[in-house]
């Protein structure tokens, strides 16, 4: 029996249809479960593609499928498994994929290469043809389902469907955008963590959607960290059906694209943050901004390191208000730093500045902060203007136990 996380929403968002995006569930049976395992969506003629995908070189055949599918930009169907990832498993894996992507492109009438695959779960165990063929038959004649079985369904180690959604005005017309993610551990940033779809009914041309992306992830996907591990099958895929009748967006400076792209954000930073509230074994949603540095990606290294210390997530898990983690990490992340200008501190609470604990510290305020379950992590290194944030939790028992467990 999952146990829910405790820094889960309370409910499931109220996502709306997407115009061209139709969902279904089915039970392929790839582990002994009792549950959906495939979901499959289909996609209005017309759909166009974006996808970002991992930076793991032992990544799955669905990922290097996947990189070449998106430079064609037209897409007609999604298919995720769950259960099996389908890495590090050769030609086996390869054909696996190549006969799912045909058999829903004779289904639908199309090119192959507008059917899209991800898969997810254990590594190493090449996906049973049978049962894929068995899954998506069933998928093909199943009826619509909502956004949360479609959700729910993709997911492993999961305690809740994750969803977001957004709107925007394109041209006088509203616009929706609407997505799913799945991500509970193996996450950390080199890319997309996780598997993440993103669907709009706008019209977009591939490039210009390609660019949306790409930028979006920047500050929601390669931005959390539950554990520093990146999958094999990491993706993130975005659809725009343009059955919203705007006219076709190409550029950054059509009227409507800055609106989009902002939607197309605030759902990407809804999911990644979902992601890390479902960290395997997470009690505490942690965030980390780190200020002063001598450029962005300088500030996200560090903010990175502090995220990734062990030895800070496992302080915030006990609530015990060390900062002197938060110096080691600043220290270890490689970037340059200046010990007698650096600042820490813990939710509003600065308890060191100009490499010393500032003058009567008191712990009671801090303690207190560590005591709730959103906390704020923040290090000033008091050298230039960069600055980022990222998002992590905590590391507790919890994380041992289910990964442990992860192929029983």
């Amino acid at each position: 029996m999952i146990t829910r996380s405790p820094l889960a929403p309370a409910s499931f968002p109220d996502l709306p249809e997407i115009a061209g995006v139709t969902r279904r569930v089915a039970r392929a049976r790839y582990k002994d479960w009792d549950r959906c395992d495939l979901t499959y969506v289909e996609l209005a003629p017309g759909t166009t593609v974006a996808g970002v995908f991992t930076r793991n070189v032992c990544c799955s055949s669905e990922v290097e499928m996947g990189r070449e599918q998106v430079k064609d930009g037209a897409a007609r169907a999604l298919i995720v498994n769950a259960g099996n990832s389908n890495a590090f498993t050769g030609y086996r894996g390869r054909e696996a994929v190549e006969a799912i992507m045909d058999q829903v492109a004779g289904h639908l009438g199309c090119d192959a290469n507008e059917v899209f695959v991800s898969s997810t779960g254990v590594i190493g165990v090449p996906l049973p043809k049978d049962k894929a063929r068995a899954g998506v038959e069933a998928a093909l004649t199943a009826a619509p389902c909502s956004w949360e079985a479609a959700a729910e369904t993709i997911g492993t180690t999961d305690t809740f469907a994750k969803g977001a959604a957004a709107s925007a005005i394109v041209d006088g017309r509203t616009v929706h955008v609407a997505g799913i993610v799945k991500g509970s551990g193996m996450i950390a940033p080199d890319m997309a963590t996780m598997l993440g779809y993103i669907f709009t009914d706008a019209a977009v041309a591939p490039a210009l959607l390609q660019d949306m992306l790409r930028e979006a992830t920047g500050g929601s996907f390669n931005s959390i960290t539950v554990d520093s591990d990146t999958s094999t099958n990491d993706t993130v895929l975005l659809f725009a059906t343009g059955q919203a009748g705007n006219p076709l967006l190409t550029t950054r400076d059509d009227p409507g694209a800055d609106a989009l792209y902002a939607a197309i954000r605030d759902v990407a930073l809804a999911l990644a943050q979902q992601v890390v509230r479902d960290g395997e074994g997470a009690s505490k949603f942690i965030e980390v901004q780190v200020t002063g540095a001598v450029s962005d990606e300088s500030a996200r290294r560090v903010a990175l390191a502090i995220a990734n210390s062990p030895l800070v997530k496992t302080a915030i898990a006990g609530e015990d208000a060390n900062w002197g983690r938060v110096v080691m990490a600043v220290g270890k992340a490689g970037e340059p730093a200046d010990r007698d200008r650096l600042a820490i501190r813990f939710g509003d609470f600065w308890v060191a500045k100009d490499g010393l604990p500032v003058d009567g510290y008191d712990e009671a305020p801090v303690a207190a902060h560590l005591k709730g379950q959103d906390i704020r992590v923040g290090a000033d290194l008091g050298l230039g203007e960069g600055r980022a944030t990222v998002w992590t939790c905590d590391l507790t028992h919890g994380y041992i136990s289910i990964n442990a467990d992860y192929r029983s």
